[in-house]
């Protein structure tokens, strides 16, 4: 167990509170006119997804949760399990689809993540910032429709639809966001 003083946390720094593992999205040092200063935290339960802000006396210490992160490699869906392998250890691992119900949509075959592991109890994947997908199906760009960032449905090889610019075809790669899922430009 290892605890740190309240004052040296970070955004990103993973922490067990009221016995929840959880991610600490932000945090602010608010030092009113009167009274004692105190910090308030935007703290994520990694466990349940739920978001709660607390605040704390700058004076306390707070238990730091050291989560492992491995590298893996996407390799295949079997029924309701998605397959990693490890990239050094070439050991398999399997995940069922309930945990990556987000980013799931994101996920293709070969694609280098993160898996975060606290424990033996494995968290969730990190995705890149920005992935390259092809387009498989869209409707072509219908002429005379020039408003203003007009955009159209396109649906990427993982199945995800996503809105595009009207200029973009179908069989074009283009790159998305993983944090928010849109359109973020040509590949």
């Amino acid at each position: 167990m290892m605890l740190i003083n309240i004052n040296d946390i970070k955004n990103g720094m993973t922490v067990i509170v009221d016995g929840n593992l959880c991610l600490i999205q932000e945090f602010q040092h608010v030092k009113p006119g009167k009274g004692s200063p105190f910090i308030k935290i935007k703290l994520k339960n990694l466990r349940t997804g739920s978001i709660v802000e607390n605040t704390y006396n700058t004076n306390i210490k707070i238990e730091r949760a050291h989560v492992d992160k491995m590298p893996m490699q996407f390799l295949y869906v079997d029924g309701s399990n998605y397959v990693f392998m490890n990239t050094e250890t070439y050991e398999q691992l399997e995940i069922p689809a309930t945990k990556l119900e987000n980013e799931s949509k994101f996920i293709k075959e070969g694609m280098e993540i993160q898996i975060d592991q606290y424990e033996g109890e494995i968290l969730g994947v990190s995705l890149p910032e920005k992935v390259e997908y092809e387009i498989v199906e869209t409707e072509p760009a219908v002429k005379g429709n020039t408003t203003n960032n007009a955009m159209k449905d396109a649906t990427i090889e993982t199945g995800y639809v996503v809105k595009v610019p009207l200029f973009i075809n179908q069989g074009e790669k283009i790159v998305i966001s993983t944090s928010d899922g849109k359109y973020s430009g040509r590949a």
